[in-house]
């Protein structure tokens, strides 16, 4: 596989990778990883989509990855616009702003909103795969669920967050309980999978900063994130993709649905949030054939 290449990006290193040709004649979809700092390899099987009239293109966005490492940067240094700033640098290298389609995939779903407000002229589709439109009712949803594990699953993860000590451990075992029935419910994870968990335990600063210690414990900086209000001035194709496990519920995905004009939703019902490697055959079919009529209607 193509080991990538980097774009220089504020004096940092942004890793990106392009599966096709970027000269084919549909626009090049690029794919916004979730975590924040998550890295792509866990999304890495959407390279399925390209076709001879398609690349496909994933890249570290900064602070996870094969890009730039900035552990000692605080809350002020990672933001939604400095993402924001990355995506569009990206672009702008690979001389592809003028036609462009964006799938997020969880938090990179909550990134694409924030791009596709803008209403950038040369974005022709959108797919939101997994995302909350409000991190509050994100956090309700998840604390919903959450109330469904074992009692003794629930006491371990609360006794380790009043005492602070949710790098034990008893509550990363607890916390793969809820992981395993609501983030991916395959019985043995693939290696991207695995690979994406394994660096952003090594360096998690960006998740810890901007989410918190776990999916359902959010304390970061995106706690009270909300775009339900500005998603109405949406004005492109827009696909919304959950599954019927999926810690991303009805309630959390609805609002992409209601208020982004003509947009389809679409739930996996064997898949839980990663429909793309729990349901690999029907999600690409599904992403593939809107992106296809996108491509035709032009």
């Amino acid at each position: 596989m193509d080991a990538g290449n980097f774009a220089p990006f504020d004096g940092y290193r942004t890793w990106y990778r392009v599966s096709g040709d970027l000269e084919a004649g549909g626009p090049p979809l690029v794919v916004l990883h979730g975590g924040p700092g998550a890295a792509h390899d866990y999304v890495d099987r959407f390279r399925l989509l390209a076709t001879p009239r398609r690349a496909v293109i994933h890249y570290d966005q900064l602070g996870c990855g094969r890009s730039t490492h900035l552990p000692d940067r605080g809350a002020a240094f990672w933001t939604v616009d400095l993402f924001l700033a990355e995506l569009d640098n990206l672009l702008d290298h690979l001389g592809i702003r003028d036609r462009y389609a964006v799938l997020g995939q969880s938090w990179g779903g909550m990134l694409a909103a924030e791009h596709a407000v803008r209403r950038p002229p040369g974005l022709k589709a959108l797919v939101i795969a997994n995302s909350p439109a409000s991190m509050v009712t994100w956090v309700a949803e998840a604390n919903r669920l959450r109330a469904e594990l074992p009692a003794e699953v629930q006491q371990t993860l609360l006794a380790h967050e009043r005492a602070g000590t949710t790098d034990h451990p008893d509550y990363e075992a607890a916390v793969d309980v809820f992981y395993h029935r609501h983030l991916c419910r395959l019985d043995h994870w693939p290696d991207e999978v695995k690979r994406s968990f394994a660096q952003m335990a090594e360096d998690p600063t960006v998740y810890h900063t901007m989410n918190g210690p776990s999916e359902f414990h959010v304390i970061g900086t995106l706690r009270t994130w909300d775009i339900t209000e500005r998603l109405h001035v949406i004005a492109v194709p827009t696909l919304v993709l959950s599954g019927a496990f999926d810690e991303a519920t009805p309630e959390t995905v609805r609002p992409y649905v209601e208020l982004i004009e003509g947009a389809r939703w679409v739930l996996f019902d064997q898949s839980s949030h990663m429909p793309h490697v729990e349901e690999t055959a029907r999600c690409m079919d599904v992403v593939g054939g809107f992106l296809d009529t996108m491509d035709e209607a032009e």
